[in-house]
C-alpha cells in the first residue's frame, strides 16, 4: 500500500461509503470530484476495501486497512463534537438541526444550554426513509456515547440555511425559544439585536452606579 493512500479524501470516502454504493453517489456526499474520488477508490480496492462492478462498489468490512482506521477514527473522533456536526453532511441523508440546535446555529454559536462533555444531545430532524441509513453510520463509527444524535423522524420537513447549515427557519427557532422562554430569553434577544426583529425581549442586567 502507497503512504498517500492514507489522505482526508480517503478517510472521507470510507466514513461516506455504504454496504452496497457507487462512485457517483460517494462522490456526491463528500463534495469530490467523480474523478478523484474514482482514483481514490482504486486505490481503496488495491487494499481489498472495495469489490468493484462496473457500476457498483461493495464494501469489505473485515479489510484490515478498513478495520483498523475505521478503529482509528471512532477512537478519536467518537468523542468530538465539531465532527458530529461534520460528518452529517456525508450520510446522504435529509436532515436539519432544531430545537437548542437550531438556537445555537442562529445566535452563531453564541448561546448553548443544558449540555456537557458528559451529556451532549444533538437535536436534528431526519425523514422517516433515513432512520435506517443514520442508523447504519452511528453504529459504524461508534456515534453513540456521551455526544449522540437525537433525532426526530419525519416524513419530510422544509430546510431553512444559515452559514450554509441546514437548520429550522428562523421563524420557526423563535416559536421555539418564545414556548421555552424562561430558558431562552437570553437567546432571544440576541436574535433580535442580531436580525432586527421588532419584539421587546430584555434580559441584560442594567448597569447601575455604586
Amino acid at each position: 500500500m502507497k503512504m498517500e493512500t492514507l489522505n482526508p479524501h480517503v478517510i472521507k470516502i470510507m466514513i461516506a461509503a455504504r454496504k452496497e454504493d457507487s462512485i457517483r453517489a460517494i462522490s456526491k456526499r463528500i463534495g469530490l470530484s467523480y474523478g478523484w474520488t474514482y482514483r481514490w477508490a482504486a486505490e481503496l480496492e488495491e487494499a481489498g476495501v472495495f469489490k468493484r462492478t462496473s457500476k457498483k462498489i461493495f464494501l469489505n468490512e473485515t479489510a484490515p486497512f478498513y478495520r483498523k482506521v475505521v478503529a482509528l477514527l471512532r477512537d478519536i473522533f467518537s468523542r468530538d463534537v465539531v465532527f458530529h456536526y461534520n460528518v452529517l453532511a456525508w450520510f446522504g441523508i435529509k436532515y436539519c438541526f432544531t430545537g437548542i440546535d437550531a438556537v445555537f446555529a442562529w445566535t452563531d454559536g453564541g448561546y448553548n444550554i443544558a449540555r456537557s462533555m458528559e451529556h451532549y444531545p444533538i437535536f436534528i430532524k431526519v425523514r422517516k426513509e433515513d432512520r435506517e441509513i443514520l442508523g447504519y453510520y452511528t453504529r459504524k463509527l461508534g456515534l453513540k456515547g456521551k455526544i449522540f444524535y437525537k433525532p426526530v423522524f419525519l416524513d419530510d420537513f422544509p430546510i431553512s440555511f444559515h452559514e450554509e447549515i441546514p437548520v429550522d427557519s428562523l421563524e420557526e427557532t423563535i416559536k421555539f425559544m418564545k414556548k421555552y422562554i424562561y430558558n431562552f430569553q437570553p437567546a432571544l434577544e440576541m436574535v433580535q439585536e442580531m436580525y432586527g426583529k421588532a419584539w421587546r425581549v430584555r434580559y441584560k442586567e442594567a448597569a447601575t452606579n455604586v
